[in-house]
């Protein structure tokens, strides 16, 4: 995924409103995921992130794009615009999708090797998450698995 400067995603796509920042929020614990993901999570696109390993955390997190951003496929995009039933552009931008702090916050209710979800992946633990919501960016570096700012 190339990231551009400028803002690409149409005003009339179907994205969630911003929560604003709280003390509460602040001292949530962190999950770092790559952008377009953590995009895709806070709008309510992706319902489940595949880790390697497993975790009994259920509660509330932060969601925190990560400095590298990934590559959105064809399938992804595909995905999206069936849930969505409007076109999803090709490229996000740094406006869109910023990196290296948090975007939003999600909690984890469970965590399955399977599930229903498209984004489920084999051979993997999915975290399944609900009530994701975007937050103002906020700058700061990730790290491996939970962690605080």
């Amino acid at each position: 995924m190339r990231l551009a400067h400028s803002r690409v995603v149409p005003a009339d796509f179907p994205l969630r409103k911003f929560s604003r920042w709280t003390p509460s929020l602040a001292a949530l614990p962190a999950l770092s995921i790559r952008q377009p993901f953590a995009w895709m999570i806070v709008h309510g696109f992706k319902d489940i992130e595949n880790r390697t390993w497993n975790t009994r955390f259920r509660r509330p997190f932060l969601i925190h794009a990560a400095s590298m951003p990934d590559t959105l496929y064809d399938e992804d995009i595909a995905l999206i615009e069936k849930q969505t039933g409007a076109k999803f552009p090709a490229e996000l931008t740094t406006d869109d999708a910023p990196t290296g702090g948090i975007v939003g916050v999600a909690e984890i209710v469970d965590c399955v090797k399977e599930h229903p979800s498209s984004w489920k992946f084999p051979d993997t633990w999915g975290f399944v998450l609900a009530n994701a919501r975007p937050l103002p960016f906020r700058a700061c570096k990730g790290k491996r698995a939970t962690w605080t700012c």
